[in-house]
């Protein structure tokens, strides 16, 4: 497999909804924020070239369809870029093959559709996706909580697309898709395997490489008892098997991989381009990584 992480869009959002109970005196040791508490995180969609055939975990922000308050709201910094990063890599949208999507939150979802002509389309327009089959009942009627995130726009002009699965599926050989619930009732996870290298992508059950704790969980998980339930069964499982987590929302990591302890990473892929918000002095507990355990990065537009 070649995993490629594509250019979303950059965005702020507020820490509070991010760490949720974790007070900030405990996690702004951890992780920076901007003097008003916002942390900036990317959403960059990754695409797995494999066996003849593209995959892309989750489509970005459609920062093309908000408006001014909207992107306000959404603290957007900067556009989603996916088009022209297949692009860069000689690809347009239809090369894409499936869409596994973790969940149908805006800033996951909005990107698989796009303005054409006046009209909203399908980005992806010959792309298999698969949605928990909660999550695609759950998007189709939101209530009061989700009506914010889980917008028609997102998912009308791409519903003969959809194929739902109930608590797991193999998609091929190596890539699986696994519900948490947790963050939205139909969240999942997804395995990639070769060989006996395991990937594991928890999605927005762990945000950032902090989020590893298992009861550091987000304002915005709408069942957060389900959130830790997940962190406490995969991320043991991640450690003790030797697993890599790969991130979608770190704007410093995008691969690590730690020893069964937990503590030390024993490899790692930094984020090519470099954080909006970096770290500080005050982030005394920070992860550390030594040198000898970056990867350089093979693929990246």
């Amino acid at each position: 497999m070649t995993l490629t992480w594509l250019r979303g869009a950059d965005k702020y959002t507020d820490a509070g909804t991010l760490f949720g109970p974790v007070p900030r005196a405990v996690w702004s040791r951890f992780y920076p924020t901007t003097e008003d508490g916002l942390m900036a995180d990317v959403t960059d969609p990754i695409l797995i070239e494999y066996n003849g055939e593209r995959y892309l975990i989750d489509a970005s922000l459609g920062t093309e369809k908000l408006d001014a308050k909207q992107r306000r709201n959404l603290g957007v910094l900067s556009e989603n870029r996916v088009v022209e990063s297949l692009a860069q890599l000689g690809l347009s949208p239809e090369d894409i093959d499936v869409v596994l999507m973790t969940h149908m939150h805006n800033d996951h979802a909005g990107g698989l559709t796009r303005i054409q002509d006046g009209q909203l389309v399908s980005t992806f327009s010959k792309a298999v996706i698969y949605i928990n089959e909660i999550e695609w009942e759950e998007v189709r009627h939101p209530n009061p909580r989700t009506r914010a995130t889980y917008l028609r726009e997102n998912w009308e002009a791409v519903q003969n697309q959809v194929v739902t699965f109930k608590e797991q599926i193999t998609i091929t050989e190596g890539i699986e898709m696994h519900r948490t619930g947790g963050h939205s009732n139909g969240h999942c996870l997804i395995l990639l395997k070769q060989g006996e290298e395991t990937i594991l992508h928890m999605a927005d059950t762990v945000l950032t490489h902090v989020h590893r704790n298992p009861l550091w969980v987000a304002a915005v998980d709408d069942y957060p008892m389900d959130s830790i339930k997940a962190k406490q069964k995969w991320i043991s499982e991640a450690y003790e098997k030797g697993y890599t987590f790969l991130f979608y929302h770190d704007p410093f990591y995008a691969l690590l991989k730690f020893d069964q302890t937990g503590q030390t990473v024993v490899s790692c892929l930094e984020r090519l381009r470099p954080p909006i918000v970096p770290f500080t002095d005050k982030q005394d507990k920070r992860l550390v990584v030594a040198e000898d355990v970056k990867i350089p990065p093979q693929s990246w537009p």
